[in-house]
């Protein structure tokens, strides 16, 4: 849990920031029962509720050689195949989320208590004990800034962590999910997407499986529409504006969107760019990319990098997630683009991430 306490000490104390077995299920989750196949590109059975099939194939994962703003982790471009899975065609809403704790009981990280001793294990030697008033729980919330921010690093200047924020109140006590739900679920630890999954029968996609679904077998394009900038507010949630200062709204909503809000990619999955990051399965490794490229075969099913490993901070066990946010704007990460991808903390529950899930 270290990353998610280090955001909590740090930031909370305004100290500058460097750097699937299912139980009961209900029709809106509904399995089909999976069947052998001989054909990749025809789904086994008919597609569970909520879900698509996307068919087995090969492709180019990282950034395409036209992509002027690629970070050098989604390179080189690597050969990978995928067999085919089904998918959900948008990413897990507030009403799923709410419909799995109510049968559940299940309590999310962002809600549980705080134990010290447990925290401590993970923190540098001699780290004194916060105040028990700002040893609560709760999870990292976006605010706008008044003015100008030079040094777009620094993401402290924009990220606040608030006691009391979790998925039902995502902006903090007062706050409420209400008449949202069909927005995404945020404020969702890696922890508790896997709970989800195992209650619903399902399981996180690989980085390359989500890769592969997004693209959608549109091999060397930089967004799943195409290559035209210019069509972003009509096809993504995202930042327009001056980040962090103000959103012009462009694209109709200044945090979440309902999903489904915008036009689906080739393969009927909506939402694989904005809105919300989503978890994957994968381990982030630095140099994952390089170290797949580096015999020149295609390599089937991945399932990421053996152990996590971040060059920017070696102490760090981080998973990947994908997609960008309705907080990506072209001045910031334009991670709306196929081949973008971050580092988390798996304990790390934010207001703009979620999941979707695959099966099987």
């Amino acid at each position: 849990m270290i990353q998610r306490f280090i955001y909590f000490i740090f930031v909370a104390m305004t100290i500058v920031l460097l750097g699937c077995k299912s139980k009961t299920k209900k029709d809106s989750i509904e399995l089909g029962q999976p069947s052998l196949t001989l054909d990749p590109k025809k789904a086994p059975h008919e597609a569970p509720k909520g879900m698509v099939w996307v068919p087995g194939g090969e492709f180019h994962q990282g950034a395409v050689s036209s992509d002027k703003v690629a970070m050098a982790h989604e390179k080189p471009a690597h050969k990978v195949y995928v067999d085919g899975f089904f998918m959900d065609i948008h990413e897990v809403t507030n009403a799923q989320f709410a419909q799995f704790v109510e049968e559940t009981g299940y309590v999310t990280v962002a809600e549980r208590k705080i134990k010290w001793e447990e925290i401590k294990e993970q923190l540098p030697k001699d780290t004194p004990k916060p105040p028990d008033s700002i040893l609560q729980p709760g999870s990292l919330v976006f605010r706008k800034t008044k003015s100008s921010v030079p040094n777009l690093y620094d993401y402290s200047q924009w990220w606040e962590w608030r006691i009391g924020a979790n998925w039902k109140q995502p902006y903090g006590p007062g706050s409420d999910i209400q008449g949202k739900d069909e927005h995404p679920v945020v404020h969702v630890a890696y922890e508790d997407a896997l709970a989800y999954c195992d209650w619903a029968g399902r399981r996180l996609p690989t980085e390359a499986e989500w890769e592969y679904a997004a693209r959608a077998e549109r091999d060397g394009v930089i967004y799943f529409w195409g290559d035209d900038f210019s069509q972003l507010s009509t096809h993504a949630n995202t930042w327009e504006g001056e980040f962090p200062v103000k959103n012009t709204q462009e694209d109709g909503f200044e945090r979440t969107a309902p999903v489904m809000s915008y036009p689906q990619n080739n393969f009927g999955l909506y939402d694989m760019a904005g809105n919300v990051w989503e978890w994957t399965g994968d381990w982030y490794h630095t140099n994952y990319y390089q170290d797949m490229a580096s015999n020149n075969v295609s390599h089937k099913n991945p399932q990421g990098a053996e152990i996590p490993f971040n060059s920017n901070n070696p102490y760090a066990r981080e998973k990947i997630i994908k997609g960008g946010s309705f907080l990506c704007s072209a001045s910031y990460c334009a991670s709306y683009r196929i081949s973008a991808r971050m580092a988390t903390s798996p304990d790390s529950g934010m207001e703009h991430l979620g999941f979707r899930t695959v099966f099987p």
